[in-house]
């Protein structure tokens, strides 16, 4: 139960972040792609976890498939923030 509230209050943080990184026009923009990716990530994994729980009575983590596809999600994020700043830091 502290799991579930504390993921909930997580996200206050987070958008906070993304609002102030979007409005300072600072971060390379790919970057941003990125770390809006996360939420994505995030805003997927939920439903599908629920999704996992109920049809095959067992968490995400161990439906392989499902699990799979949610965390190529998080990679392609995670990709899009590191090309983002390479390409920010090449000369």
């Amino acid at each position: 139960m502290l799991d579930n509230t504390l993921f909930g209050l997580s996200l206050f943080p987070y958008l906070a972040f993304l609002w102030f990184a979007t409005r300072s026009g600072r971060m390379p923009r790919l970057t941003l792609w990125g770390f809006y990716g996360t939420l994505v990530f995030v805003a997927v994994t939920i439903p599908v976890g629920l999704y996992a729980q109920r049809v095959y009575g067992t968490s995400l983590a161990n439906v392989d498939v499902l699990h799979g596809a949610a965390e190529s999600l998080l990679t392609l994020a995670n990709v899009l923030v590191v090309l983002g700043l390479k390409r920010a830091l090449m000369p």
